[in-house]
């Protein structure tokens, strides 16, 4: 009788049938309260709402193998106690009251039930904000990584620049010395190879008037250069020095950068990669010059 009653009260409860057996058969007869809390987990089951296909081993309702009614809560008990054997019909307040008890006990139940999905989402939310944490740190690490990467790129590049500069410095150095050495040696040969012819050659009275002033020998060059900003740029250069000493120079103490030329305004003559390696007393530009500074 007592799963008579389970099922009963399921029923009076508003519970449909398929659902009352159901939640009576899967609980084993356990008491009412097993059988609501089953009903609360499997209310979302797709097919809860299907007829009951008891096992064929074990009908429910039939006469083998019945499974003995045990009360599961306090709750359960106490309906026991006042259904006692079961034979005694139970009146309508007790039935009004059963259901009250039942639903006072499902409302309970349905509130602890929130009450975890409630603390099962905020921690969720916890994970979730959790991991948020991680994966940020973990871009800001990477971000880092690229970041200093770049800056030691940047310095090595920096670091070639002035190495391939100090090349050039070196070079121009060299070249200047060797230059130096080659002039000095070749006006000095010159000088003692043309001394005897001149005192073989008799003066002629022209001559025992004196000598024309000679023309003056520049050592040094005073270079001006006109950037493309406006503004300007002056140095001393030696008067054997390459064209090229001039654009080091540019290059070394403006922001033309490499893609340029140098020209002289007056007369026009725009000077080639050969021209950068001819002396500056070749090229004209001694004892002074203005050059320009032009794209390629």
């Amino acid at each position: 009788m007592a799963e008579f009653t389970t099922l009963e009260s399921l029923l009076e409860m508003g519970f449909s049938r398929n659902r009352a057996e159901k939640a009576v058969a899967h609980t084993g007869n356990q008491g009412i309260e097993r059988a609501m809390d089953w009903l609360m987990e499997h209310e979302n089951d797709p097919d809860i709402d299907e007829p009951y296909v008891p096992p064929k081993e074990n009908v429910l309702g039939s006469s083998e193998e019945q499974i003995p009614a045990e009360p599961a809560s306090e709750l359960d008990a106490e309906l026991m106690d006042e259904l006692g054997d079961g034979k005694r019909p139970m009146t309508e307040e007790e039935k009004k009251e059963q259901i009250r008890r039942l639903e006072e006990l499902m409302r309970v139940k349905q509130e602890e039930r929130r009450e975890r999905e409630r603390q099962d989402e905020v921690e969720r939310e916890k994970q979730r904000r959790k991991q948020g944490q991680e994966l940020q740190q973990v871009r800001q690490k990477l971000q880092d990584d690229e970041m200093k990467q770049l800056a030691e790129q940047r310095r090595r590049e920096k670091m070639e620049d002035r190495m391939a500069k100090q090349r050039v410095k070196e070079k121009i150095a060299r070249d200047r010395e060797e230059r130096a050495r080659k002039y000095g040696g070749g006006s000095s040969s010159s000088s003692s190879l043309t001394s005897p012819s001149s005192e073989a050659t008799p003066q002629s009275p022209a001559e025992n008037q004196g000598p024309p002033p000679a023309k003056k020998d520049y050592d040094e060059c005073r270079i001006q250069v006109r950037l493309l900003d406006g503004s300007a740029l002056m140095a001393v250069f030696k008067a054997q020095e390459p064209l090229a000493a001039v654009r080091v120079y540019v290059q070394m103490n403006s922001s033309e950068g490499e893609d340029f030329t140098l020209l002289s305004p007056y007369p026009r003559r725009v000077y080639s990669e050969l021209d950068m390696e001819k002396p500056l007393r070749e090229l004209g530009l001694v004892p002074s010059a203005v050059l320009v500074v032009t794209k390629k």
